[in-house]
Parts: structure tokens; C-alpha cells; sequence
């Protein structure tokens, strides 16, 4: 039976409705790692260095599909428990045209200025000729990257998460057999090339196969067709959804933060081991943002429809489900650190000490990170994008360059590693007081 917006949500019913976004965005971060794997394992350390050290850039470009995803499903969730459907539907299409021009625009500078950036972030040398080449083929695709964002919030919001799911398995497909081809057959000049390939093929699929399915005649509640420019609607989405963009922005600027201090403490083996850390964070966090994207459209619809007694109920029983998650996480990253240190970069035993000593440290900012997600996602599900930004701008930005400037003068290299414990714990903290304040606006 089909879980509808407007159903009263058990522990039982939320987790099975917010399981497919969790495994969604699981899933992406999962062929992610594949990228890594393969980079780091045929194309050698300089190439996986200069993955990691240009990512940060690729991502940040396509944050826009975050802020449209997140922002605009919050004010279409809330048009439709309000039982305004066709204007609802108007605006998913209007984010949606919006988001791939946007995602055009950004793709074209990037590509032009991909060399003054990579600059910029530290990379010469070959560094710096890996940089230009991953980043340059993975702009191409940006657009339809944007649009992969986007659709991970709409697909909740069309009450069709298995299908957002089924997206992402196939983009994720895509990406894994492309790089097994690619990588492991071409001459070693060019397996960089391929694995950039393959993950510019994958956003290609993530993008279209959405427009195809919401282009149509379909059995969700959205659909996109003919919309009108609606500047106070825009606006309001990326208000709502700016959170979302703040935090991808911030983490990625702090990623190349990161970086520049890792150089400057560690040389290329501190790049290498932090990109093995994010992969392996961005797994478990994935699992912390699918479940606020899907969450949300819940939040939303209960909210325009006035429901504080189910409001109460979904705050009470997520933060006892996060709490529950992160602690299984910070168990996970102890245990599984020198194994996945092995598979990344078990060729250079310096390296993979460094990685292990690093994960240990840096994966008991789980326990804090997941109620951060989901009391940012909270505030923009309630429409509250201020307070929202606020608490990702601060979490993402100010409370982690803080820690990763200071913290390394005390404990040198162990100080960047323990910046997103310190961070992370600073923003609990803050959404516990705003969570509060705000209880008798919201009478969650």
C-alpha cells in the first residue's frame, strides 16, 4: 500500500517511507566511492589527489539543484496540503526549467576558468593537469547533474520515492560499469579520462530519465508543463532552500580549506587520505540527508495543512531515530577504518596509516552530524529558510573554519581531523536553542 503525504507516520511507516531517499542518496555516495576506488587504485595517487582536490569546485557548482530541490518542494509540499494542485504543479516546473538553466550557466564558466581555480587550490604540475581534465569532463554534464539534485527532494514530494530510488540504482549502474570498463582497459594516460567519463554518464542519466518520467503522463501527483515566471516563487525557494545551498557551498569551501591546510601539514598523502575520508563521510551522511529529504514533503504537508499533532510526533520520533543512527555510525567508523583504508590506498603503508590514525578521530563527529541534517532540514520543511541558512551557515562555514585554522596550531595534523567533530558538536548545540525558541511559532 502506497504511504500517502497525509497519513499519520508510526516509527514503522516513517522508516519505510524515508528508507528509499536514505538509500538514494546511500546509494550516489556509494558510486562515488566506486570512482575513488578505481582512481585511486589503476590511475595511481596524483590522479586521486587531484579528484579530491577539484571536487569540492564540481560540487559547489551544482548546488543549485539542492536549493531548487529542497526549497521548492517545501513550497509545493505546502501548496498541496493547502489542495492547491494545479499551482503546485506550476511551480515544479518552473524549478525545474530554472535549475537546468542555471546549471548551464554555471557549467560554461567553470569550464572556461577550470585552470585558474585548480590554480587557486594549490594544484601544479601534473596536479594540476588532472585537475583541468577530470574537471572540465565532468562540467559537461553539469546541467543534468543539477537536475539529479533537484529530483532527489521531488521524487518524495510526488509521493514516488521507490522511483527516485530505481534512478539513482541506474545512474549508480551506469557509473560503476562505465568505470570497470574505462578505467581498468584504457592506456594508463588516459584511465582519468575514463573515470570521468563514467561519472559524467551517470549524471547524464540521473538528470534525463526524470524529465522523461515527469514529461509524461505519469501516477505521481506532479508533472511537469507549461509555467509562468514567478520572481516572488523563485525567491522564495531559494530563501526556503538556501540552508541546503549555504551547507553544499560551505562544505565545499571548507573543503578546499581542508586541503590547503592538509598540504601544508601533510604534503599530497594528507589530500589522498581526506578524500578517503569523504567518501567513506559521505556514505553515512547520505544516510542523514535522505533521511531529511524525505522527511520533508511530510513536515511540509503537515505544516500547511496545521497538523501540530503530527508535527510533535515526527520532530520526537526523528531525533530518536537520528540519535540511534549516529551512534551505530561512530561504531561502524572505528571498526571499518583500517579496512577501508586497505582498499584505498593499501598500496602506500605511510598513507594508509595516515588515513586510519585521521578516520578514527574524524568519525565521532557522527554521533553529532545527523541531528545538524535533520534540524536544518526541519526548518526548511516548516518554510523557515532564515533560520535554516542560519544554522548551516554557521555549522558548515563559520564553526568549521574556526576549528580547521586553530585547531591544527594545538594538535597539528590531528587538529584538521578534529575540526568536524568540534564543528559539528557547536551546531547541535545551536539548533537545540533554536528548536526551542521557536517551538511556540511552529507548536511542534
Amino acid at each position: 500500500m502506497d504511504i500517502k503525504l497525509s497519513d499519520h507516520f508510526t516509527y514503522s511507516k516513517l522508516l519505510r517511507f524515508t528508507l528509499p531517499s536514505i538509500a538514494m542518496m546511500i546509494f550516489t555516495s556509494i558510486y562515488g566511492v566506486v570512482d575513488g576506488f578505481f582512481v585511486s587504485n589503476f590511475a595511481g595517487k596524483t590522479p586521486f589527489a587531484a579528484v579530491n582536490l577539484i571536487m569540492p569546485f564540481l560540487m559547489m557548482t551544482a548546488t543549485v539543484g539542492f536549493m531548487f530541490g529542497t526549497g521548492g518542494s517545501a513550497l509545493v509540499a505546502r501548496l498541496l496540503g493547502e489542495g492547491k494542485k494545479e499551482r503546485a504543479n506550476s511551480l515544479f516546473s518552473l524549478f525545474v526549467y530554472v535549475s537546468f538553466f542555471l546549471g548551464v550557466v554555471f557549467a560554461l564558466l567553470g569550464f572556461v576558468f577550470i585552470r585558474e581555480i585548480s590554480i587557486l587550490l594549490g594544484a601544479s604540475g601534473e596536479l594540476l593537469k588532472n585537475c583541468i581534465i577530470y574537471g572540465r569532463i565532468n562540467l559537461l554534464a553539469l546541467p543534468f547533474f543539477v537536475l539529479q539534485l533537484l529530483f532527489h527532494s521531488f521524487f518524495v514530494t510526488a509521493e514516488k520515492p521507490q522511483l527516485g530510488l530505481a534512478v539513482t540504482v541506474a545512474s549508480g549502474v551506469t557509473n560503476m560499469v562505465l568505470d570497470a570498463l574505462l578505467v581498468t582497459l584504457l592506456p594508463f594516460p588516459y584511465k582519468l579520462h575514463g573515470a570521468a567519463v563514467a561519472t559524467a554518464m551517470s549524471q547524464v542519466v540521473g538528470g534525463l530519465a526524470p524529465i522523461i518520467y515527469f514529461a509524461r503522463k505519469n501516477g505521481s501527483i506532479l508533472r511537469l508543463g507549461k509555467t509562468s515566471l514567478d520572481k516572488k516563487a523563485i525567491l522564495k525557494a531559494c530563501t526556503n532552500g538556501s540552508s541546503e545551498l549555504m551547507s553544499n557551498v560551505s562544505m565545499s569551501l571548507v573543503g578546499m580549506l581542508y586541503n590547503i591546510q592538509l598540504i601544508k601539514y601533510a604534503g599530497e598523502n594528507g589530500i589522498a587520505a581526506y578524500g578517503v575520508m569523504m567518501y567513506v563521510s559521505m556514505i553515512f551522511s547520505g544516510a542523514f540527508i535522505g533521511y531529511s529529504i524525505g522527511t520533508a514533503p511530510v513536515v511540509s504537508f503537515h505544516y500547511g495543512a496545521q497538523n501540530q499533532k503530527e508535527l510533535k510526533s515526527l520532530l520526537r520520533k526523528s531525533l530518536i531515530m537520528t540519535a540511534v543512527f549516529g551512534l551505530l555510525m561512530v561504531a561502524m567508523a572505528e571498526v571499518l577504518a583500517t579496512p577501508l583504508a586497505k582498499i584505498f590506498v593499501g598500496y602506500d603503508e605511510a598513507l594508509m596509516h595516515l588515513t586510519v590514525s585521521g578516520f578514527r578521530i574524524f568519525g565521532l563527529s557522527f554521533i553529532f552530524m545527523g541531528f545538524a541534517i535533520f534540524i536544518s532540514g526541519f526548518f526548511t520543511a516548516l518554510n523557515d529558510g532564515l533560520t535554516s541558512a542560519l544554522l548551516s551557515f554557521l555549522r558548515t562555514l563559520v564553526f568549521q573554519i574556526a576549528a580547521v585554522f586553530l585547531l591544527p596550531l594545538i594538535f597539528k595534523i590531528d587538529g584538521v581531523w578534529l575540526s568536524i567533530v568540534v564543528a559539528e558538536l557547536m551546531a547541535v548545540l545551536l539548533g537545540t536553542f533554536f528548536l526551542k525558541i521557536k517551538q511556540p511559532k511552529y507548536k511542534y
